[in-house]
């Protein structure tokens, strides 16, 4: 039985690193793979690349498309909407990674041992290099079991790590249709966990995930990703993040359990409660970050408002 792979992958100004990028997606030991590259206007030679690396693409189809042009959010959404794609699997894919040859095999052997009918989401750590691919270090290892109670707060795995079944991929179109997002692997970690699906977190990386200066979303390790998410937190930015998330979880609310459904009207409310019964309600709910340090920043949060 032939398994096919769709592979997501957006794309904005990323000439400088898509060969590289798409070579190792061409290494992946995975046979069948269909590329679907949104394109979101870029501005450089991106299209050249990619339509020489089209030519040469023998796994299966590659297929371009033109992006909505609203940033990354609505580019990777553009693509979990779109009716055409079909396949066994589906991965999210960056314009300037590296995957390692088996990073697709290693998804789907744990994929394949799911329900096929429920929704089953793999991602897990990434190894960190800069600009010209020397290494830099690992992502944060998370040792506390995924769950919706986390996925409200806190996104644990980037959508360049992340592979999904059909079922997932289903839910994921549909609750995407009805709105947007922060960023797509947080939306897709809260949706499945939320919808009663299985989310693996891999210990072990496999993807070679580059770090830019100005990063859209870059790493959450060092003093400086830390002095940002401080600033981030005070200025606001995490409550905007949350007002977002919490919107287009209750316009999804039929696709969740009744225990996250519950979750999410007790972190809605108490939100809006005085202190100290905001953070009394928030230790009894069992809304949580991975790390001591993560907990006490969302502690922080809730103190002064900002949650």
């Amino acid at each position: 039985m032939t398994i096919r792979v769709a592979i997501l992958a957006c794309v904005y100004n990323g000439e400088r690193f898509l060969a590289e990028q798409f070579a190792s997606l061409a290494a992946q030991t995975v046979p069948d793979i269909d590329l679907w590259i949104s394109d979101d206007g870029s501005t450089d030679g991106s299209l050249g690349v990619l339509g020489e690396m089209g030519a040469g693409w023998r796994k299966g189809a590659f297929t371009i498309l033109r992006g909505p042009g609203q940033g990354f959010a609505e580019n990777f959404r553009s693509l979990m909407v779109n009716e055409d794609i079909a396949a066994d699997y589906y991965a999210f894919c960056d314009q300037d990674d590296i995957w390692a040859p088996d990073k697709l095999e290693a998804a789907i052997s744990w994929l394949a041992q799911q329900p096929a009918e429920r929704p089953a989401l793999y991602g897990g750590r990434t190894r960190t290099v800069d600009i010209e691919g020397r290494p830099v270090g690992l992502s944060p290892l998370f040792a506390e079991p995924p769950s919706f109670r986390n996925a409200i707060v806190q996104s644990i795995a980037g959508g360049n790590t992340m592979v999904m079944n059909r079922a997932a991929r289903d839910l994921m179109a549909e609750a995407s249709r009805r709105s947007g997002f922060v960023s797509h692997d947080w939306w897709c970690y809260m949706m499945v966990t939320g919808a009663g699906g299985t989310f693996h977190y891999s210990p072990e990386p496999r993807v070679d995930y580059r770090q830019h200066v100005g990063n859209l979303v870059g790493s959450n390790d060092g003093l400086r990703a830390r002095l940002g998410r401080t600033g981030f937190l005070l200025g606001g930015g995490f409550a905007r993040w949350t007002d977002r998330n919490l919107a287009g979880l209750q316009a999804c609310r039929d696709l969740l359990t009744d225990d996250a459904s519950d979750v999410l009207d007790r972190f809605a409310a108490l939100r809006t409660m005085w202190l100290p019964r905001r953070l009394i309600e928030l230790h009894r709910s069992g809304i949580h970050r991975q790390t001591r340090k993560g907990q006490a920043s969302l502690y922080l949060a809730s103190a002064i408002n900002r949650l």
